[in-house]
This record gives structure tokens, C-alpha cells and sequence, in this order.
């Protein structure tokens, strides 16, 4: 992968195991990258971004840098400068590649690194997702994850035909009606991921006898109906994939702040990974004891959940330099660049100084979102990491091979099995 940064490698060599003072790296992509003009740099590679290729230069380029994940963005209707319909416009990227069949087509290419495709729970069904997500996971020998979202969107309802919302506009958000649609459809996304992790339970480890001298491929009495009863769907299951190398692959979900609760409620009830938005390191402090708090109120007080802070980043050799870079795309976008997630323009030394300040706010990693995909990662890779390295706060190799492992994870018991014993 190209990029215009002379930035050096990250170290291959020195310990494997990372310290305690280690964080975790992932990265978001999204087609040319996050901001908006992104496709128009010279290194954007437009003419590629719906091949293949493309997307297996990005996540080996993540692997390259010993990143923990990357996430995939992905969407039922097209991109929109608008909260909830779409804008018309023919000068940014319009159109997305399935986030699920990119991750299976990249993950035999790569050999380590975690595959978090995004998946709106929202119209689709919990039994397909759990066994394309499970089938992903065999794919990647055990690098497999979700990212789960909601979507409120009418036109995206539109393509189902199953129900419609209502129209969003940023000063009803407070409303009762739209408070209490986003409430359900939190509770339906938390519905959706236990229907999934029942799913990926439903057939006990060592299911599959295989035994050719008996003709016995399957022990039946391993396979487990769910009998999920929700209030937007019924599943009765089993899967149709056996249980996957992991066990469960990751579930994680992007929430912002809330008067409804709702999307903390989320993180602390149903994941893996939360990724979260705090703009300084008060606010960091203040979303993690939020969350915490949820996760206690679901009985989860004593089980992982990684936190990771979302930002948004300009890379270069020179803070200048970034800035510079950031003002030019704005200037052909016709307006400044703001993200959910705070905007960081600097060096990568500045933003290693900026991770290792919020993850005293209980942070246990960064999902970094690269403004300019070609620009950027590599920046993250060829700079930010070495810098990390260099204060011995991110691994020198990978010392796990599955995404759990990564992410100090165990692999967990199958619900089911011990009632079947």
C-alpha cells in the first residue's frame, strides 16, 4: 500500500507478549476513509475501492502494523451527509461491498489479525448473521467478530417493507415518540445478539462425530433447540453451522451518550467491545463508569468488556502539516470536517501521547478511524505503532492466534452443554 508518509516499520522482533502498560489497536474502515473528500487524494485509489484488492491491501496493511481488529463499515442504504435520508450528492463516495463477504474474502489472505464486519440488526435476521458470522470465524481459523447496529432510518425501511419510522430531525431527538423508538430498538439489537450467541451455542463442541466406520457424522443429542421468543422475532434453531473455533466470536458495538441509556444499556448487557466517543479525558472518565454501571446491572460485573475510544485522525510528520491536509480536503467537501468522534490532527507522537492520557480514564483500547485511508493507516502502522512500541505500550508480535486470544479473552463454555450432561 502506498502511502505519502516516510514512517518506519513496526518492530517484528523483541518480546512477544505485551506489557502490562500495553493498549489495544484497531482500526475502522470505510471505503476512501472517513472524511468525506477523501476519495479525491492521490492516494485514495478510487477507480479500486469496490475490488478486492483494495480491501486486502488496507487489512494487510493493518496485520503489517500488528493491529488487533479492524471493523468494516456497512449500511443498508447509501452514505448521507444527513442524519436519516439520503443527500443527493455526486461528489463523495456513494456505495458500499458487503461488509460480511469482504471479511471472508480477505481472511484467508491474512494470518492474524481479528475481522469485525458491521451488521444493522435492525432488518436483518439473527439466524442468518450468526451463521455467516460463525462461517467467517472458519474461515479465519478464529479471527471472527460482529459489529451490531441500529438504524432508524425510513428509506432503509423502505427496502424490507416490514415496518417504517418516522422522520428524524436533530431537535426531536428529546421526544417521547423518538426516545422511546430508540429504546426499542437498543432492546431489539441486545434481543438480536443473544439470539446470535444462542445460535453459535446450539451445536455442542464435538458435535460432529464423523465417524465413517459407524456412519455417524453427527451426535444428535448435541444439537440444541434456542427457543428465542422476542418481541420482533422467534427463533427456534439450531444453527446449520457447527459452533465456531472460537467458541463465540466477538460481539462489539459503537454507543454514544444518551438520555435514554439506551446505548450504554447496550455495551454492558450484550458485548464484547464497546467503542465509545469521548472528546477529553473527564468525559473518557465519565462514559466508562456509565458503562460499568450498565454492566453490573446485567449480572456482568465479573466478565471482560473492553472499552475503546473512537477517534478520528490526520497523520503527518508535521501537526502543520495535518492541519494543512485537513483544511484542503475541507475546502473541496464545501464545509469543516466534525465527526460523533473527537477529529485529532498531529503527529504520531502527539497522538501517542493523547492514547496513553485517555487510557488512565479506564480506556482498555482506541479505534482509530483514518481520514484518508492510503494517507493515514499507514500512518498508524509506519508511525503511530513504532512510537507506541518504543514505550513499550503496544506488542512487538502477535502472541495470540485467534481474535479472543488477541484481546486476553478465554474461549467460554457452551451454555448448553452442561444441561445436556
Amino acid at each position: 500500500m502506498s502511502s505519502s508518509s516516510s514512517l518506519p516499520s513496526p518492530s517484528p522482533a523483541s518480546p512477544s507478549a505485551p506489557s502490562s502498560a500495553a493498549l489495544h489497536l484497531a482500526v475502522a474502515l470505510d471505503g476512501a476513509g472517513w472524511h468525506p473528500a477523501a476519495w479525491r487524494e492521490p492516494v485514495a485509489r478510487p477507480d479500486e475501492l469496490f475490488t478486492a484488492s483494495y480491501w486486502t491491501d488496507l487489512v494487510s496493511e493493518a496485520e503489517r502494523g500488528l493491529l488487533d481488529f479492524v471493523t468494516i463499515e456497512d449500511g443498508l442504504g447509501p452514505q448521507s451527509a444527513r442524519l436519516s435520508e439520503p443527500d443527493g450528492r455526486t461528489d463523495q463516495v456513494r456505495g458500499r461491498l458487503d461488509a460480511v463477504l469482504i471479511a471472508a474474502r480477505v481472511a484467508p489472505l491474512t494470518s492474524h489479525i481479528g475481522l469485525v464486519p458491521t451488521v444493522v440488526a435492525t432488518h436483518t435476521e439473527p439466524f442468518h448473521i450468526s451463521k455467516a458470522i460463525a462461517t467467517l470465524d472458519y474461515v479465519s481459523t478464529g479471527r471472527a467478530g460482529l459489529r451490531v447496529q441500529a438504524s432508524a432510518r425510513r428509506h432503509e425501511a423502505a427496502h424490507f417493507g416490514r415496518r417504517s419510522f418516522p422522520k428524524l430531525r436533530i431537535e426531536d431527538l428529546e421526544t417521547p415518540a423518538l426516545r422511546e423508538l430508540i429504546v426499542d430498538l437498543f432492546d431489539e439489537a441486545a434481543d438480536y445478539v443473544e439470539a446470535v450467541r444462542r445460535l453459535w451455542d446450539s451445536w455442542e463442541d464435538g458435535a460432529e462425530i464423523r465417524d465413517v466406520a459407524t456412519g455417524r457424522f453427527v451426535d444428535r443429542d448435541k444439537l440444541h433447540y434456542i427457543d428465542f421468543e422476542g418481541k420482533h422475532f422467534s427463533v427456534k434453531g439450531p444453527s446449520i453451522t457447527p459452533r465456531p473455533p472460537q467458541g463465540q466470536p466477538l460481539v462489539t458495538a459503537l454507543a454514544h451518550e444518551s438520555t435514554t441509556g439506551a446505548p450504554f444499556r447496550l455495551l454492558g448487557r450484550s458485548t464484547d467491545i464497546g467503542y465509545v466517543t469521548p472528546h477529553d479525558v473527564d468525559e473518557a472518565r465519565a462514559i466508562v463508569a456509565a458503562v460499568r454501571t450498565e454492566q453490573e446491572a446485567a449480572g456482568r460485573a465479573e466478565e471482560p468488556l473492553h472499552l475503546f475510544g473512537d477517534l478520528v485522525v490526520f497523520l503527518d510528520n508535521d501537526p502543520a502539516a495535518a492541519v494543512a491536509r485537513k483544511e484542503r480536503l475541507d475546502a473541496l467537501a464545501g464545509y469543516p470536517y466534525t465527526s460523533d468522534a473527537k477529529v485529532f490532527t498531529g503527529t504520531p507522537v502527539q497522538l501517542a501521547d493523547l492514547l496513553q492520557e485517555l487510557r488512565q480514564a479506564g480506556l482498555t483500547g482506541f479505534r482509530l478511524r483514518p481520514a484518508v485511508a492510503g494517507h493515514d493507516l499507514p500512518a498508524i502502522t509506519r508511525g503511530l505503532v513504532p512510537e507506541l512500541q518504543r514505550r513499550d505500550a503496544f506488542r512487538h508480535s502477535y502472541e495470540a492466534d485467534t481474535l479472543r486470544g488477541l484481546l486476553g479473552l478465554a474461549r467460554p463454555a457452551n451454555r448448553y452443554a452442561a444441561a445436556h450432561a
